[in-house]
């Protein structure tokens, strides 16, 4: 074990996550637990524990500890939970939600970001999440319905069909909105067809695919 890795994992959740107001005691552990080096690209190594968003290819990025407690904090799930999540990318984050939750099902449409999130899952001991590989927009039907859904790109506009793969009473997380102020949103149900929607903070995240604004024709 190396000290000053764990000395910048400790300043990592002590000064840029918990500061940010993460203070949900198991997400805090977790993100201790969960060794963040080796969900990132091997060539950041060295910027792990750093407060910046990270590059994974195909214009995707791994996004801030501050930015991942955050998320992590507003889905909240329990040991008795399942978890839908939305972009699996470096599968960081889905590490985190499978040791707080049940199970956990991730759907990444790249395969080679599925394949590496799944090595480095089993590679972290995670038994409780799976990944799979589709387009969730349009072209994904998980065929049940979960306690709790983390979208962890952005979207233009939240697509209505994702309330139905929500149980009654669940909780959806998503970025939604314009790039650069887009709003982190957690929505929760209130029986079969009502939701509240409490704005949580302000981030700018990569937009899925089927999921950005329409582009302006400009002459």
């Amino acid at each position: 074990m190396s000290l000053n890795i764990e000395l910048a994992r400790y300043n990592m959740v002590e000064q840029q996550v918990r500061p940010w107001d993460v203070l949900d005691s198991r997400v805090l552990e977790a993100l201790t637990a969960i060794r963040r080096e080796d969900f990132v690209p091997p060539a950041c190594r060295n910027l792990a524990f750093a407060d910046l968003c990270l590059p994974l290819g195909h214009d995707e990025v791994m996004m801030k500890p501050v930015v991942e407690g955050r998320v992590l904090q507003a889905a909240s799930p329990t040991r008795e939970e399942s978890v839908l999540e939305i972009g699996t990318g470096s599968g960081f984050v889905t590490a985190c939600l499978a040791r707080l939750a049940r199970e956990v099902l991730s759907i990444e449409q790249h395969a080679d970001f599925a394949d590496a999130a799944r090595t480095r899952l089993h590679a972290a001991n995670v038994r409780n999440a799976k990944v799979e590989v589709a387009e969730a927009v349009r072209g994904f039907d998980p065929g049940r319905q979960f306690d709790v859904m983390v979208v962890t790109g952005a979207v233009n506009a939240l697509p209505q069909h994702w309330r139905g793969w929500i149980k009654p009473g669940g909780r959806l997380f998503a970025i939604v909105g314009t790039s650069p102020a887009q709003r982190a949103i957690l929505h929760t149900g209130r029986g079969e067809t009502d939701w509240d929607e409490q704005t949580l903070f302000e981030t700018d995240v990569p937009y899925l695919n089927h999921a950005a604004p329409p582009k302006l024709f400009v002459l």
